[in-house]
């Protein structure tokens, strides 16, 4: 197992720095120039002198070679200094971090809510398989598939707004300070994401469960007159288990700087909203951050799921 976890550890780290590289120099390659776009904004679009472009580059170190300055990125990376924003000119590490708590908060809850629905009700369906209970099972995946979330988003503030006279808070109050307010505001977005979840996790569910379910030594427990509740529970489930929790992983990863539109129709300023906001302004060195950001969850969850791969199946770790 020791050795099953250094090997997925070590394979972090090229991907990671491969990941460095390419954003890094394929935002080189974007048409334009940031600090030209970002002067001209600040003086609302008034021509400005070749000279101040100039020493504001230099400023920034963007008038160094290519090689230069990603070494000297890539080495502030490492010692957790992703850079100066080229826009609000505070730490990219401020700026996210003071946004992460809510983005994680959201993908956090709306995961928990898809995990206990989805397992119930994919394994439901699964054992009643074309029976009413599978029909209005699947019926409600496929809703959840079809709706997207920042629509269902827009029709639970219309429902709060019009039948209980409420609207969600609009400032984030952190889990700490107040967690009434705090759960007040992000619940629903959290349910409005977390439905969508449950319905692809609860296909997934589904189809794994009836594929495990004919497997041969399924057919010997039964033939074995085990009960049909732990032939699911014992045999079925832990190996249906794994393409699901591949999907969870990855859907929550996801979660971390894909909820741009949900987060406009809830008015949060979390991740998403500010990868929009500095892709909008060329802002090379919050974007950068982002990405590695974003990159970095995809790897811890995806190194997190290799190690419930090795629990839930010890043939994995063995091989």
């Amino acid at each position: 197992m020791l050795r099953y976890t250094v090997q997925r550890i070590l394979l972090m780290v090229p991907t990671l720095l491969g990941v460095a590289v390419l954003v890094f120099f394929l935002l080189r390659l974007m048409p334009g120039d940031p600090v030209a776009t970002m002067l001209l904004g600040d003086a609302g679009g008034a021509n400005i002198p070749k000279e101040v472009i100039e020493q504001e580059r230099a400023r920034l170190g963007l008038d160094q070679p290519l090689y230069v300055q990603f070494v000297k990125w890539l080495w502030g990376v490492l010692q957790g200094d992703f850079g100066v924003s080229m826009w609000t000119g505070k730490s990219v590490a401020y700026e996210i971090g003071i946004r992460l708590e809510l983005s994680l908060q959201v993908a956090v809850m709306a995961t928990i809510f898809a995990v206990l629905l989805a397992l119930p009700l994919g394994t439901l369906s699964a054992i009643f398989k074309d029976s009413w209970i599978d029909q209005t099972i699947r019926v409600f995946s496929i809703a959840g598939l079809a709706v997207p979330s920042f629509w269902l988003g827009m029709i639970v503030i219309l429902l709060l707004l019009t039948y209980f006279s409420w609207i969600p808070p609009l400032t984030f109050t952190s889990f700490v300070d107040d967690p009434w307010e705090n759960m007040s505001q992000l619940i629903w977005p959290a349910l409005a994401v977390g439905y969508r979840y449950s319905a692809v996790a609860t296909r997934m569910m589904r189809s794994s469960i009836l594929e495990v379910l004919q497997e041969d030594y399924i057919r010997t427990a039964r033939a074995k007159g085990v009960a049909e509740r732990w032939v699911v529970a014992r045999h079925a489930m832990r190996n249906a288990l794994l393409p699901v929790v591949t999907v969870i992983g990855l859907e929550f990863a996801f979660l971390i700087g894909g909820l741009v539109v949900t987060e406009q129709v809830f008015n949060l300023n979390g991740i998403g909203k500010l990868f929009v906001q500095a892709v909008a302004r060329s802002d090379f060195t919050m974007i950068q951050g982002l990405v590695m950001l974003v990159a970095a969850f995809f790897v811890l969850i995806n190194f997190m799921i290799d190690m419930l791969y090795a629990a839930l199946d010890p043939r994995i770790r063995y091989r």
